[in-house]
């Protein structure tokens, strides 16, 4: 005769090690984004705390790489956008940007909308990835640094634990989709 009841608790401990593991990747990835808003606003490119230093991308940085994949793209429409709409009109895109990444690093480590914080930050950064796939030089660097963990964020509702996405599942009975 088979026990079923241990197998139902050892699988209950599984879910919740996972569903930790995703709260852990969700804050991480929302501090990661929180940064990068802040260095905008505040223009400050590189930050350190002594056990630990790092660079983090300006407003004038973000224009950079993005001048720099639009001119690089083989996707040519992409490419054109980003010249003639984007780049020219930087003193509104720019803003919206910084507003947008504090936006998908403060929803990601409250877990609050965390999905569709993932999701934001998907379409902020999946055009520049997508202009410059064929130059290899973000192949590896944009899925493990962003793009792998926003996908993941963006399919699993990870603010569920240790969120505010679980406060609002159980006010709505679990209807919640974020």
């Amino acid at each position: 005769m088979t026990d079923t009841t241990s197998t139902v608790a050892s699988a209950g401990r599984s879910t919740s090690i996972y569903a930790s593991g995703f709260a852990v990747l969700r804050i991480f990835t929302g501090v990661v984004w929180l940064s990068n808003g802040l260095a905008k606003l505040f223009d400050v490119g590189h930050i350190d705390l002594g056990f630990f230093d790092g660079n983090l991308i300006t407003l004038g940085a973000a224009r950079g790489i993005a001048t720099g994949a639009s001119s690089k793209t083989q996707i040519t429409p992409l490419g054109a956008f980003y010249r003639e709409v984007v780049l020219p009109h930087w003193g509104a895109f720019g803003p919206f940007l910084t507003a947008a990444e504090l936006a998908v690093g403060l929803g990601l480590i409250f877990g609050l909308f965390s999905r569709l914080a993932a999701l934001g930050g998907l379409l902020l950064i999946g055009p520049i990835w997508v202009m410059l796939w064929h130059t290899n030089l973000y192949l590896w660097e944009y899925p493990a640094e962003d793009l792998l963990p926003l996908l993941l964020l963006a399919l699993v509702p990870a603010g569920r634990v240790a969120g505010l996405d679980s406060r609002l599942a159980t006010r709505f009975g679990g209807h919640w989709p974020f």
